[in-house]
């Protein structure tokens, strides 16, 4: 639960300094960096991490609506993968698939109920896939970085 806590921390801190806005999104990377990372540091808390966060950015102004599918979703996939798999580049896919095709998919119909216009959707689809594969690329880079140290085996 401190891991959660803290990546819900650093993804709130992180997601204000880096953020792309894209129309009526704002793509956050460091969403999908920590999710990545929460998945194989924390396991299902990432789930929590995740919804934490993004209400947190939503309820500051640093995010949109848009951030629970996106986020929930490709934090459910990365942690899956990973613990079925205990590979680190699956649980960076599982982000990507999660975030940039699921989440992404989930995003019609919420723009629809929202009652936006319906062609923002391929836009804010491209901003989600995009910002994932910044996000899982890190994150990996980071966690093998972390189990050629023996880190991993630590936590």
């Amino acid at each position: 639960m401190t891991f959660t806590a803290a990546f819900v921390a650093l993804n709130v801190i992180l997601s204000t300094l880096v953020t792309i806005p894209i129309g009526i999104i704002r793509a956050a990377p460091m969403q999908h960096l920590l999710n990545v990372l929460g998945a194989v540091i924390t396991g299902p808390w990432v789930i929590v991490q995740a919804f934490i966060s993004s209400t947190i950015r939503v309820l500051f102004g640093t995010g949109t609506v848009f951030a629970y599918p996106g986020s929930m979703i490709g934090a459910l996939a990365a942690w899956l993968l990973y613990k079925y798999s205990k590979k680190l580049s699956l649980a960076a896919t599982g982000e990507v698939i999660g975030t940039g095709v699921i989440g992404a998919l989930s995003l019609y119909p919420l723009i629809i109920i929202l009652e936006l216009d319906a062609q923002i959707f391929t836009v804010v689809a491209a901003a989600f896939l995009v910002s994932s594969l910044i996000g899982a690329i890190t994150s990996y880079i980071i966690l093998k970085q972390l189990e050629k140290h023996g880190v991993l085996l630590r936590i």
